[in-house]
């Protein structure tokens, strides 16, 4: 998915969004089309509601801007006809009327549009009340229907907006430990209550620790989530984390799963095999002065660092110190390390693709640095 600025089309490095306009009105197309540069936002002008219909369902737009006073079909039956069809009921759609239609008695609980748009409307809020649509619509498809929270497309975009913007920032990747074992033990309901328990945890832990901070919170799907914080609060936001999801997870066992630390299970095979009580292993990579250059490159660092976390015992988060080079300041941090992350000085060595300037911490508080992977 093409990374998109805080209005929602994409920065002009990236390839352009298709934009459909039906209108027979020159004035109105002009407007609209002159919204955004060609290189943001592309338009495809149609006069007629049934030969766009033909289009759209060959190659859907990214905004689907409408006129009602179409000469061979109402705007709002285009788009009940275009999203009668469940693969196209993603496209943003934007219904535009005068004043005499809106008061006219539309039927708005079979009116297929994302938002409307009174004519005449200024440029400034025309182009307000599209970029709106557009967020709006990309979140809704987006978010997570388990936890409702966002999910891939808007994690990579908020990621890459802080990329774009310069910001120092920490990225957080949890994921869980044994969660398979428990969900075949004890099925997919328990499994999405331990989910939501997860959720809760790193929404409420982010909230409390931002205190009005800029921060974000995403779940890829399954059992792994990212949050974002400023890198100062990153490892105060991983110890709670890991605090309050040790407390809690215990009670999500029987007593006798519980009373042994473990569920004890046959396989396909007829072995017998042990698995922990779940555990949180939480990943953080930094962008510090502009490190980061894009989104990719922060997910590929967090998987790295994952294995980092997942090879230290229970619940254990790993920091992530690339980028902040290698040079102490007069009082023993690393220049650039937030006050809260103590310098553990290993010097930076990627030959394995790993690197070894690495921060860990388990859930028993024990610091562990430097090792290779």
């Amino acid at each position: 998915m093409d990374a998109m600025n805080a209005s929602g089309v994409p920065h002009q490095s990236r390839p352009p969004r298709e934009g459909m306009l039906l209108s027979s009105d020159e004035a109105f197309v002009e407007t609209v089309t002159s919204l955004w540069p060609e290189d943001v936002m592309h338009w495809q002008v149609l006069r007629s509601g049934r030969a766009a219909l033909d289009i759209m369902f060959v190659t859907p737009p990214d905004l689907l801007v409408v006129d009602m006073r179409l000469a061979d079909l109402p705007g709002d039956a285009v788009l009940r006809i275009l999203k009668s069809e469940n693969v196209y009921r993603q496209i943003c759609a934007v219904l535009c009327m005068d004043e005499a239609t809106l008061h006219g008695g539309m039927d708005w609980a079979t009116t297929e549009a994302d938002d409307f748009v009174l004519l005449p409307a200024t440029v400034v809020e025309l182009r307000a009340r599209l970029e709106l649509a557009m967020l709006r619509a990309t979140r809704t498809l987006d978010a997570n229907p388990l936890t409702h929270l966002p999910g891939n497309t808007s994690i990579l975009l908020d990621i890459q907006t802080r990329i774009d913007r310069g910001e120092d920032f920490g990225l957080g990747y949890a994921d869980l430990d044994n969660f398979k074992a428990f969900n075949d033990k004890y099925g997919f309901s328990r499994g999405d209550e331990a989910l939501m328990m997860t959720a809760r945890i790193i929404v409420n832990t982010v909230r409390a620790v931002a205190s009005g901070s800029s921060s974000f919170v995403g779940h890829v799907g399954g059992d792994d989530f990212v949050f974002m914080l400023p890198a100062a609060l990153m490892e105060s936001a991983c110890r709670t984390i890991v605090s309050r999801f040790d407390a809690i997870v215990p009670s999500f066992y029987d007593d006798d799963d519980r009373a042994r630390g473990c569920i004890v299970s046959t396989d396909r095979q007829g072995d017998v095999r042990t698995f922990p009580l779940m555990a949180i292993s939480i990943a953080v990579v930094f962008n510090h002065e502009g490190c980061l250059q894009h989104a990719g490159e922060a997910s590929h660092r967090a998987g790295q660092m994952k294995k980092k976390a997942k090879a230290m015992p229970g619940s254990s988060y790993a920091l992530d110190r690339r980028c902040y080079g290698d040079v102490s300041s007069a009082d023993g941090t690393a220049k650039g390390v937030p006050p809260t992350i103590p310098a553990q000085r290993d010097m930076y060595d990627d030959s394995d693709g790993m690197g070894d300037e690495v921060d860990g911490v388990d859930g028993g508080g024990n610091r562990h640095g430097g090792a290779h992977g």
